[in-house]
């Protein structure tokens, strides 16, 4: 009789562990997001770049977003970016897309150019690629900021 009540006692521990780890594998749970966007700007010694894109990540999130860059440098040009894309490193939710993000680059073309950029925001990286048009030369130091549609 004690050793089927121990059995029994075992067996509840180990459910109640099996249960008890489930909430820490949710919160530590990742997901992979993806942005297409479209900008337009210029660029006299100050670089003004707006653009909006959309974010969709595999956990069946998505959202609008505005893309804003602002730096400065020795750079002049007027240029834009069309279907450009971006990757997000894993993240645990889309919240973590929002803010600013540091980058720096040299960048040349004249009427159709293709433009690659990683930039990070603490322990969140993103990667964009994309085709211009427009002219542009130089060399700066931006702030690369999204931010949600209301």
């Amino acid at each position: 009789m004690i050793k089927r009540i121990t059995g029994m006692a075992v067996l509840a521990l180990a459910a109640a562990g099996a249960f008890a780890a489930q909430p820490a594998r949710a919160a530590e749970a990742e997901t992979k997001c993806h942005m297409t966007f479209n900008t337009s700007g210029w660029a006299v010694i100050y670089k003004h770049v707006d653009g909006t894109g959309h974010v969709r990540c595999d956990d069946g999130t998505s959202a609008n977003v505005r893309i804003h860059i602002r730096g400065g440098g020795l750079t002049a040009g007027k240029y834009s970016i069309e279907d450009g894309k971006g990757e997000f490193t894993k993240l645990k939710s889309i919240n973590e897309i929002y803010g600013n993000y540091a980058t720096a680059g040299a960048n040349a073309g004249v009427v159709k150019s293709g433009e690659s950029l990683a930039m990070t925001k603490g322990e969140v990286s993103l990667a964009i690629t994309g085709t211009g048009r427009g002219f542009n030369l130089g060399v700066d130091v931006s702030n690369f900021e999204i931010v949600k549609v209301k």
